[in-house]
């Protein structure tokens, strides 16, 4: 019993080692930063295909929804200081 432990465990360190030495050959440009594009794929993203191109309008929705939260929360705190009762509904306040 003790022998076909002794051989699982030996068969299973030596599959992990093996795996850690079954992908060679790149180019690291320091140690553990060893990514490499595809060949074809171009040094440079912008301008190429492969450019998402993305819409600046959809960019900038976030930023647009914090300001119109900000302006919303900056009512209430001025309705707020001077009533002394907080409306969350914005549409409330004269």
């Amino acid at each position: 019993m003790k022998k076909i432990v002794l051989l699982g465990v030996t068969v299973g360190l030596s599959l992990l080692s093996v795996s850690a030495f079954a992908y060679d050959g790149t180019k690291c440009s320091e140690p553990g930063v060893c990514w490499e594009p595809k060949p074809g794929y171009p040094d440079k993203v912008a301008g190429s295909k492969y450019d998402p191109k993305h819409d600046p309008n959809e960019l900038n929705k976030q930023a647009q929804s914090i300001l119109e939260m900000e302006a919303r929360n900056k009512k209430r705190q001025e309705h707020f200081a001077k009533t002394g009762k907080f409306v969350y509904d914005v549409d409330e306040i004269n």
